[in-house]
């Protein structure tokens, strides 16, 4: 789904644009965070690259530019997203400022030798001869043994790490928290975990363990890896009820988090997140609890369970 485009929008959850223009949003003033044990310092929303193919590559590279120059430094992207569009548009975009950023890619595939193929062509699309963060991608229970198998996955990941061709490594997963608690056995392995933390991931289900808020994050904080939030605004459908700024700030007041990526792919979206996040100031606790009612309580014009969350498992 597009999300909003206005400014208004942004700062009141509303459905028509406000009659006036806005300012360009100023260059800086982005809270940046520390990602875990590992020292580097991100700013608290990063541009997610999971958008491009509903854009050209023009607009794509004005995006991504745009990001970098209103301070941004943690750029997210994945093999798999748009069958490589996302990384052909940063290949064209971030060459000029690659040693400034925290560039991040993701591989779906399981087996070591499909994984190291996916991590050279990465490489190779996004210009850059290495990755500041490299994630396995997608992880679902029925993964983890094939990846901690002889000749799995991790074998990449490590050998990538060892050789230079990645600084750190993590895993992502948006289907079953369970998974990220088993994955976080390992967790002396791993030095990021991404995970959907939005405003309505406890009223998904009655039990804790479908909730990403209250079982796969205190794991990754008991561990103590770095941790990166997704799908802030429920893919479009939590800003019919919630402003951006209550569902960014949700997020971010969430503990041990320390920046979640944006799915922007217009001028507009990115100046209005990033006005949010100049602007944010941390919630309460009440004032958390109040959002997580509203999520889960009925009469208001949002969707539940897995009419909202359908990238969980049922």
């Amino acid at each position: 789904m597009r999300r909003r485009t206005f400014f208004g929008a942004a700062f009141a959850g509303m459905g028509s644009a406000g009659t006036a223009k806005p300012a360009k949003a100023k260059a800086g003033g982005i809270p940046m965070r520390t990602l875990g044990k590992t020292g580097v310092k991100l700013t608290c929303i990063g541009m997610g690259g999971a958008r491009f193919h509903m854009i050209s590559r023009e607009e794509g590279v004005a995006v991504v530019r745009r990001a970098y120059d209103l301070g941004i430094n943690y750029f997210d992207m994945a093999r798999a997203y748009g069958n490589g569009i996302g990384e052909e548009v940063y290949g064209d975009a971030i060459p000029p400022f690659r040693k400034n950023i925290f560039l991040t890619s993701k591989s779906e595939k399981r087996t070591a030798a499909e994984a190291e193929q996916e991590l050279n062509v990465s490489l190779k699309l996004m210009k850059t001869d290495y990755l500041d963060l490299w994630q396995i991608h997608g992880i679902r229970m029925a993964d983890i043994d094939r990846i901690f198998a002889p000749g799995g996955a991790i074998e990449a990941f490590e050998a990538a790490k060892k050789a230079g061709k990645c600084r750190f490594i993590g895993y992502t997963g948006c289907r079953d928290p369970k998974a990220h608690v088993e994955m976080l056995q390992r967790a002396e392995r791993f030095d990021t975990a991404l995970m959907p933390l939005h405003v309505a991931d406890t009223s998904y289900s009655e039990s804790p363990d479908m909730s990403f808020v209250k079982t796969a994050l205190p794991a990754a904080i008991e561990r103590g890896v770095g941790i990166l939030g997704i799908k802030v605004f429920g893919n479009a459908f939590l800003l019919r009820t919630f402003s951006a700024s209550n569902c960014l700030r949700y997020s971010l007041s969430l503990p041990g988090v320390t920046a979640c990526p944006l799915g922007f792919n217009t001028i507009g979206q990115l100046e209005d997140d990033v006005r949010v996040a100049q602007n944010s100031q941390p919630l309460t606790a009440e004032e958390k609890a109040a959002l997580e009612r509203r999520a889960g309580s009925k009469g208001w014009d949002i969707a539940k369970g897995p009419a909202l969350e359908y990238w969980k498992i049922r």
